[in-house]
C-alpha cells in the first residue's frame, strides 16, 4: 500500500496552508501544453501535498483558457494519487445560502470546445462517470469542512457552463428544472479527465451567491462574490489542513485507481505511438500491463 499525495486544485489565497512543510514551487512539463501555474509541494504531516492554482497566481486564465488536460496530468506526474477540486460557484437552491460548502457528486456538462479527453484517434478509451466523485475522499472531505466550521451539504449536481458570462434568467431556471443544484464553470471537464487518469476526485463547491433565478435578490455580481470567497478562504485553507491530517496513514487501494482496466478498446496493434507516449503519466499503468497481456498471448 502507498502512500497519500494529496493534490488541490483552488483558487488565490488557498496556498497560503499553515503548517506546510517544505513548500516550494516546482515547474511540471505536460505534453498536453502548460498548466495554469507551477505546483506548489510540500508536506501536511505524513501527507504530501501538490497544490495547482486552478486560473494561475493572479487570475489570468478565465475558464476556458484553463488548461485542465495539462492540469491533471501534471498533477499526476506529480505524483498525486487523489485530486480535491474546490470552486466557487452560484446557487439553484434556497437551502444553498451563500457561504455554504456543497460537497457534489454528479455533473452535468454544459461546456463546449474544451478539450474533453486524453484519449483520441489512435489510441480510443471509454471510462465509466456514473459515479464521477470517489466517495471515500468526499466523506472525508466534508468531515474535514465541518470541522473547520463550514456549513455542509453532503451530495448536489453541479451544472458546469461555458461562460465567461453567468446565467441568463431563462438559463438559471432551465438549470433548476434539471435538478441541478450549482452552477459553475470550471468543474468539467476536470473531473472527467481526473478519472482517465485514475485518479480518486472530490469537489467542493463554495457558494458565492444565487446566480439570477431567486426574485427579490441581487443578480451576481464579481464584486460580491470576491467577498464571500474571501471570508471562505480561511475555511478552506483549514478545510485542506485537517483533510490531510485526517487521512489513514496507510492508503488503501481505491477502485478509480484502475478505472482503465477494460477501457481502453484500441487493439495494441493499432495504437498510434505518439499518442501513446503522451499517455504516459495518465495511463502508463493501464497501457503497460495491455502490452505485457499481449506479449504472453503471443508466447514473446
Amino acid at each position: 500500500m502507498a502512500g497519500w499525495v494529496l493534490g488541490v486544485i483552488g483558487g488565490s489565497g488557498l496556498y497560503e496552508i499553515e503548517g506546510l512543510a517544505q513548500a516550494r514551487w516546482i515547474d511540471v512539463e505536460s505534453p498536453f501544453g502548460e498548466p495554469s501555474d507551477q505546483l506548489l509541494t510540500g508536506r501536511l504531516g505524513e501527507i504530501g501535498l501538490v497544490f495547482l492554482p486552478r486560473h494561475g497566481r493572479g487570475h489570468p486564465l478565465p475558464p476556458a483558457a484553463v488548461n485542465a488536460r495539462a492540469n491533471i496530468d501534471a498533477l499526476k506526474r506529480a505524483g498525486c494519487t487523489d485530486v480535491l477540486s474546490l470552486c466557487a460557484v452560484g446557487s439553484l437552491r434556497e437551502a444553498l445560502a451563500p457561504g455554504a460548502f456543497v460537497v457534489v457528486d454528479q455533473f452535468i456538462d454544459r461546456t463546449h470546445g474544451r478539450p474533453r479527453s486524453f484519449f483520441g484517434p489512435g489510441l480510443a478509451a471509454h471510462v465509466s462517470l456514473a459515479e464521477p466523485v470517489c466517495p471515500r475522499l468526499s466523506a472525508l472531505a466534508a468531515g474535514a469542512a465541518r470541522g473547520a466550521g463550514a456549513t455542509v451539504f453532503e451530495g448536489g449536481t453541479y451544472l458546469a457552463m461555458e461562460g465567461p458570462q453567468f446565467s441568463s434568467r431563462a438559463e438559471s431556471a432551465l438549470y433548476r428544472s434539471w435538478g441541478c443544484d450549482v452552477v459553475g464553470m470550471t468543474a468539467m471537464p476536470e473531473a472527467a479527465l481526473a478519472r482517465e487518469a485514475e485518479l480518486p476526485y472530490a469537489s467542493v463547491a463554495m457558494v458565492t451567491d444565487y446566480d439570477c433565478w431567486r426574485a427579490g435578490h441581487a443578480d451576481v455580481e464579481v464584486g460580491r462574490i470576491l467577498e464571500v470567497l474571501a471570508r471562505n478562504a480561511a475555511t478552506a485553507r483549514d478545510l485542506v489542513r485537517r483533510l490531510a491530517l485526517a487521512l489513514p496513514r496507510e492508503r488503501e487501494p481505491s477502485p478509480i485507481d484502475t478505472a482503465l482496466d477494460g477501457a481502453i478498446i484500441t487493439a495494441p496493434a493499432a495504437r498510434d505511438p505518439a499518442l501513446a507516449a503522451k499517455l504516459a503519466a495518465v495511463a502508463g499503468r493501464a497501457l503497460g500491463m495491455a502490452a505485457a497481456e499481449a506479449a504472453r498471448a503471443s508466447g514473446r
